[in-house]
């Protein structure tokens, strides 16, 4: 079974998206789409910046997700599609583009918003993110909340690496003890906010309204959550999964395991980056990972795809109009 996966937020860089755009009528139609929900020539800001523009929150969202999706509509012209998804953070709304519960339009929509309403949650406030290497997920989670001040675990992204968030003194305190109590290394993130803390509870609440604006299908195959770590399909747990995810960790590590547990066989990282990749083969040691964002690595991952996807067991996910 192929499981997708895809990225969230940190994997944008300038020139993603573009050559698949260029090679492939769906993906060139996808940006089309997602230009006019946005209100800006998203393909050309992904083409040239600059950088500092589409790191932009609420530009960055909409630009991973249409380049996700580009990435899945041309493994789809190939004939690979999933069996399975999940996506770290922003990356959930892409994988239930895949599984047909979200319309592609109202996604980045959706994400356009999410990104400003997570930005305006800490307007005026210093935070910040902290990756940590080395120690036990309880181990950091234990020490987070020993330590006075708001500092969370965000991000159970792999064995041995632990993403925390909250407000900088109370992070740099928590970084400290870390490191004291054997971290191997506490990096400081370049990020806006602290994503997937209690500090974006705001956020929530504005981004429930405008779900309410959004029709949500049952899921076409399990999409495993990221708050959750268990597979979802029907439109109401995908309602509650997406809000509680705001303001919650990320629980990817296990998400991975899931995967595993329900049968994916092969795991592809679809759309900008390779981190996801790096993350799976440490959590599921000798797992067949591949990564596609371009047409170089779409021909590479096809060899390895192509017997996969003739599988019986093949789903057929895809976009709903």
């Amino acid at each position: 079974m192929i499981a997708f996966v895809f990225p969230g937020q940190g994997a944008q860089y300038v020139g993603m998206g573009v050559e698949l755009a260029a090679r492939y009528a769906p993906a060139r139609r996808a940006f089309d789409e997602a230009s006019e929900s946005v209100g800006f020539d998203l393909l050309e800001l992904c083409r040239t910046g600059p950088e500092d523009r589409l790191r932009e929150t609420e530009n960055t969202q909409p630009a991973i997700l249409t380049c996700s999706w580009a990435a899945a509509l041309a493994l789809a012209e190939h004939g690979v599609r999933p069996d399975l998804a999940a996506g770290l953070s922003l990356g959930e709304y892409t994988a239930l583009v895949a599984a047909g519960a979200l319309a592609f339009a109202d996604a980045v929509a959706l994400v356009r918003q999410r990104g400003k309403f997570m930005q305006d949650a800490v307007e005026g406030r210093q935070t910040a993110m902290v990756a940590v290497l080395g120690l036990s997920a309880e181990r950091v989670d234990e020490i987070c909340q020993q330590t006075p001040g708001v500092v969370e675990a965000a991000n159970f992204n792999a064995p041995g690496q632990v993403v925390i968030g909250g407000e900088v003194g109370a992070v740099e305190d928590a970084s400290a003890r870390l490191q004291a109590a054997g971290a191997r290394r506490v990096t400081r993130l370049a990020v806006s906010a602290p994503f997937h803390t209690s500090l974006m509870k705001p956020a929530a609440a504005r981004l429930a309204v405008a779900f309410g604006r959004v029709t949500v299908a049952p899921a076409r195959i399990p999409v495993v959550a990221n708050v959750t770590a268990r597979p979802m399909r029907e439109p109401q747990e995908i309602r509650i999964a997406l809000l509680d995810q705001v303001a919650s960790p990320v629980r990817w590590e296990q998400s991975v395991q899931a995967l595993r547990a329900l049968g994916a066989s092969v795991f592809v990282e679809v759309g900008p980056g390779t981190a996801l990749a790096g993350l799976i083969r440490r959590t599921v040691p000798g797992a067949a990972v591949v990564s596609v964002q371009d047409q170089d690595t779409l021909d590479a991952a096809l060899r390895t795809l192509r017997p996969a996807a003739a599988s019986p067991e093949q789903g057929h996910a895809g976009s709903r109009r």
